[in-house]
Order: structure tokens, then sequence, then C-alpha cells
């Protein structure tokens, strides 16, 4: 799949050189021994309706740089020659190596921008992408009317075609289906037509109605241009979109651009070797619970693996190919082995099995680590010292919570980071509404104990933020497989309480919140887990997965127990993965620290772009990228692109997709980071 990949980036390379010679177009000053000079950024008109939104997200997900034209805006630039080319050092310079359009011609056809914008792609070979438009022969396509159809595309299954494959969207195994989430509102609409000479399709579909099958995605080829053509209408959301985004964006490029993509999958399970509590149907809490408005003492059996649970975990792993993070605490494993005769048959056979997990520190008993909780009312409040002020946790009982459970881990020989960690419900961490403000005994605590990554709620705190001089938050995904539940049935039931109005016996929370939609009708507890909630869930984790997305998913021990509810959630998303993704694109399954460094990464690059001390470019098959001393550089490039040295050159990147791609700097004794493609 590499192979065909590099042989359609070879040849369109040659393509756009050979028709800059060819047409004779060349920029002022330029001949066939001067190579122009080509800036990686992408050029964005934006018309504000979605798909271009959908197209600048991912751009700017990638970490690629670009600039925005606002088609609403009585002020923007008028794009002329001068807005899209110049001269640097005496050699011709294209600004932009792409051209993102809402439609083919959103100036108008015939209009001075319009003409601008043509002659500047002719001259540079410059591609252009058509976010959204109809179908008809100006784009290379037949109207619908001649075998064609325009109307819903909602469940239809798509497919990439051989050309696509060996192309841009050789990374796809070549069928997908388009989202079909509500039986009563049409997600998706678009255009199937015959594609006309110069069109080549990328994507098509069997035409509704008609006979044989139509494009969706393609491109056309005309009057020494290339247009990316796409007929239906997607938002930055759709799998049907992000399914397609990588390819789009390496045909913009070329396969040549700032800012890299992965396909990210990490699975936290957080609360090992401690029980978790049950949830009570007959009251709608969690006994036990500080915020249980039911009140009373926990009676319920709790839920905690058994030996045979950790045996089917190493398992499970090792079928599916995938690691687990443990987040361990240590010392409610301790604690249940005292209250049980001294013996704990689960923890001896987690430990026998070490090796196949990673393992996180999550604290030794499971401490909240804020303010020190007032339980006497519901909810909870921060208990306040004699002069008014918070009554925090002591950085004493905070440090001795980390490095009691790392030194456990060590000495059972547990495949530890120091720098990661876990604290027992994020706490520590600012929690509203009650603590507005980190406990700022956090902080130093982790300092004292080498912690550079600590985790947080990604339903709370989506950005990575610093936590006292020398850590640094990783946010997690919580997912909807809840704690406080073992049994599918318990599942369904607690679903029911918060996503059902008050009219059908539950919370009504889901009215109160303008984000959240109430079910239609309580789900059968007997059967709504499996057809309900696994794979609205797995919907959910797959789309993060396929937004470039590191961030992990965190899920509990009580999940891996008694009718063990994650495991079909992460089957439907590795299964579904797997359906669409050729073998050159696997996920990419990364430990806590890793995600972290990724985090911060694409920060420090975010910021380097956003004050515009990066400078990119490409002449010829050498491309020059120059960003603030210490900066990681993000690039994507060609199989067989190598990395220039001072003295010799080494492979650049690693393999992925069919291309190359890293963080990388520039070499010793170098400025700036230079690559030669193939």
């Amino acid at each position: 799949m590499a192979h065909r990949a590099h042989r359609w980036r070879a040849a369109g390379i040659a393509v756009t050189a050979a028709g800059m010679v060819t047409l004779g177009l060349a920029a002022p000053g330029a001949s066939a021994a001067t190579d122009p000079r080509v800036d990686l950024r992408v050029l964005v008109v934006d018309d504000h309706i979605g798909p271009v939104g959908a197209i600048t997200a991912r751009l700017k997900s990638e970490g690629i740089p670009y600039t925005e034209v606002d088609l609403d805006d009585s002020g923007r630039p008028t794009v002329d020659s001068a807005f899209l080319s110049d001269t640097v050092g005496g050699r011709p310079r294209a600004k932009f190596q792409g051209v993102v359009l809402p439609n083919e011609a959103p100036f108008g056809a015939g209009s001075a921008e319009q003409t601008a914008l043509e002659a500047y792609e002719r001259t540079y070979g410059i591609p252009q992408l058509d976010a959204y438009t109809w179908a008809h022969p100006e784009v290379g396509l037949d109207y619908t009317d001649a075998n064609g159809y325009a109307g819903p595309l909602d469940g239809r299954t798509a497919n990439v075609t051989a050309a696509g494959r060996s192309g841009p969207f050789g990374y796809l195994r070549g069928a997908f289906s388009f989202e079909d989430n509500s039986a009563s509102a049409d997600e998706s609409y678009g255009f199937v037509a015959q594609p006309r000479t110069g069109f080549t399709s990328y994507v098509d579909t069997p035409v509704p109605g008609g006979t044989g099958s139509g494009s969706l995605l393609g491109e056309y080829a005309h009057d020494g241009r290339r247009e990316l053509v796409v007929t239906f209408a997607y938002n930055q959301y759709q799998q049907q979109f992000r399914v397609l985004a990588r390819g789009m964006v390496e045909w913009l490029t070329q396969g040549v651009h700032l800012g890299q993509d992965r396909n990210y999958f990490a699975v936290h399970v957080d609360d090992v070797f401690a029980p978790d509590a049950r949830w009570d149907a007959e009251r709608d809490c969690t006994p036990g619970d500080i915020d249980c408005a039911g009140g009373g003492e926990d009676t319920e059996t709790p839920i905690r693996m058994t030996p045979a649970d950790a045996q089917y975990a190493a398992q499970w792993e090792q079928s599916h190919g995938f690691t687990l993070d443990m987040v361990y605490n240590a010392g409610a494993g301790e604690e249940w082995k005292s209250e049980n005769g001294g013996k704990d048959p689960l923890a001896d056979q987690l430990l026998r099995d070490k090796a196949k997990y990673r393992w996180v520190n999550h604290t030794y008993t499971h401490l909240f680590l804020g303010c020190v909780q007032d339980t006497t009312t519901v909810p909870w409040s921060c208990t306040k010292n004699a002069d008014g002020s918070v009554k925090w946790v002591s950085r004493p009982d905070i440090s001795g919570e980390i490095s009691d459970n790392y030194d456990w881990g060590l000495l059972h020989g547990l495949s530890l980071d120091r720098g990661e960690l876990v604290t027992g419900e994020h706490s520590g961490l600012k929690t509203l509404p009650q603590q507005p403000q980190d406990n700022p005994n956090l902080g130093p605590a982790l300092a004292a104990n080498g912690v550079k990554w600590t985790a947080s709620d990604n339903s709370r705190e989506s950005a990575q933020r610093a936590v006292g001089s020398s850590t640094l938050t990783v946010p997690r995904y919580p997912m909807n497989v809840y704690y406080n539940t073992g049994t599918k049935a318990e599942m369904a039931d607690e679903y029911n309480w918060i996503y059902t109005s008050r009219a059908d016996g539950g919370s009504g929370i889901c009215e109160d919140n303008p984000v959240s939609t109430c079910l239609d009708r309580p789900l059968d507890t007997a059967t709504g887990f499996m057809d309900h909630i696994v794979p609205a869930e797995a919907r959910t984790d797959l789309g993060h997965v396929l937004g470039n997305d590191p961030r992990p998913h965190y899920a509990h021990q009580s999940n891996l127990a008694e009718d063990r509810n994650l495991y079909p959630v992460l089957d439907r998303v590795l299964a579904d993965y797997q359906g669409l993704f050729a073998a050159d694109t696997p996920i990419v399954n990364l430990r806590q620290s890793a995600i972290g460094a990724e985090l911060q990464n694409r920060t420090r690059w975010q910021s380097a772009l956003d004050a515009g001390k990066v400078t990119a470019y490409r002449i010829g098959s050498t491309v020059t990228v120059t960003a603030p001393s210490g900066t990681q550089i993000p690039v994507t490039a060609p199989e067989g692109t190598r990395q220039q040295l001072v003295l010799g050159s080494t492979v650049f990147g690693t393999a992925y997709a069919g291309e190359r791609s890293a963080w990388a700097a520039p070499g010793l004794l170098q400025s700036s980071l230079a690559l030669k493609l193939p």
C-alpha cells in the first residue's frame, strides 16, 4: 500500500513540474532552470456554510498553516496576483500550496478574482479543493438526470475506487457507510453523478434508482488545473468526512505539508485492585456515595474483578493486539487482602500477567486530594477553617498517596513511568462548582514526586494546562460505561435514569441540559445495553480515533468484571476501525506520558504558527522549515524522504498511511530543518 501511494505522489509532483513548463505560464523571472518557491501554507476561502469549516478544522488539527479569506467580511483582502504570488530573492514565489474553496467559483465565473485565482493555479500547478458543489458539466460531471441522483445519503455505502486506492485514499480498505443516526432526520445530502472526460472518480456509490455507480468525490483535470470535486455535504464530526479527510488533505498538499495525523486510541482502566460501589435501581443512586440523595449505607455487594476476569483481560489483549493501561490503587488492594484472610487471588493473577499491561499510578487509597469535603449535605461542600479559608488536603498527604503507590509498583515489578499520575476522581484539580481552583498543595506535591503528566477529565477541561511549576494535564474522555454497574441490566437502568424525561420515570437531567437529548422511550434493561448503548458509545469513541485526537479514554475495573461491559464497546470500535483502514494505517496506542508530550508539542507548534514565527517552503525536491529554537516541527512527506544533515542524510520520520511523518528538528549545527523529497 505504501508503494502504491508513493507512485501516486511521485507522479503528482512530476505532472505539476511538467505542467508549468509545457503550458509556458511561468511567473515573472522564472524559467525551466528556476524552480519556484512554493510556501507550505493553504489558502482557505470560507462562506461559513459547513464543509469549508470541516476542512479548516482538519488543517488546524494536523498543524497545517492556512490563511483564511472570509467572503462575508467587507474588509477582506482582494484575491489578485499580488495576494497570491510575488518574488523572493529573484525567485518567483507561490504563497499557497493548495486552495480550498466552498465551490468551484465562489467569486463568480469570469470575475477578476476568480480569473486571478485560476491563473495562479495554472502557473504554479496548485490544486483546488471544491468543498461542496452540485453535479454539473463545469465540474466534470453530468447532471443528475443522466443516471444520477440528488437526495439523502443516510446509511448508503460508498466505495473507494481503484483510482482512489492507488492514489490519495490508499489508506482505506475500500468501503464505508454514511452515518444514519436518526430515523427522523436527514443527516447527509448529496449528488451522485456520472463523470465526463477529464474526471477521475475516487469515491462512488451505487446510483439510487439507477444503474451502476456514480461519483461522490473525484478529481477534475481541465484547462491546466486540477480540482478535487466533492458533491456531498458534511460537517467536521460526521464519520464519512473523518474517514476521507486524510486523503482530501494529502491530495490538496500533494503529500508534502507541515503537520501530521494519526488515528489514536488508548483506554485507561481505573481503580484496579479496588472495589467499586454498585448502582441501586430502587433508589436511583449509589448508596454510600456522598452525593447519593437516597442516603443510607452501602449494603450492596461491591463490584470487583475476579481472577477469571483478570485472565480474560490478558487473553482479550493478546487476541486483539491492544494494550490496556491498568490504573491501580495498591492500598485499596492491600486493604481488601487484610479483610479477606490475607489473600487476594485477583492481585496474584494480575501480577502474574503484569508484563502484558501498562501500569499507571492512581494513588495508594484513592483519597480525594482537593479540599477536605464536608459531606453532611448533598451536594458536598468544602470544609472551612476557623478564619473562613478553605481547608485543603495537605501536601504530605498528597505526596504520600503518590509515593506509596509508586513504591508498591516498583516493589512488584510493574512497568511504571514515574512521570504519570491519575488522581482519584481527578481530585486536587479544580472541581466546579464547589472547588473553583486547584488545591494549592497539589502542584508542589506533584513536582516533589517527579510527576510531569497528571490526568484531567476532558468533559470538564478539554485543554492541556499547567498544574504547578512542572506538571501538565492530560485530558481523558470518560466512557459511557459506568463505574458503578457490573451488569448490562444495571447499566441500562442507570442510563435510563440519566437520559429519560421525568414523565418517563427518569431524572430529567436530559431536559434541563441544553446540549443533551432525551431518549424517546426508556431502554429495555434486558437488551438496551447491547442494542443502544454499545453502538452509541462505540460511534463516539471511533469519532475521537478518526479525529486525530490522542486523548485517552477511561473506564473502570468494574467494567471488566461480572458482565464485562467494556469489551463489547472496545470490540465494536476495533472491528469498525479494521473494516475501514488498510494494514499500513494501524491504531496508535500511546501511554499517558507520550500523549502528554504530543499535546504539548501541538500547543507549542500552534503558538509558533499564531505568532508568525514559522517559515516553510519547497523548491523543487527540497523542503526547508525554520521555527523558533527548541520547537518540534511536524512534517508529512512521501516515502523515500530523507533529512539532510551537515554531513550526509538520514531517513526521515516513521511510516504511517503510506507516508513518512514525525515531529522533527534541525540537525546539529543547522538552523533549519532540511528535507530531500524522493
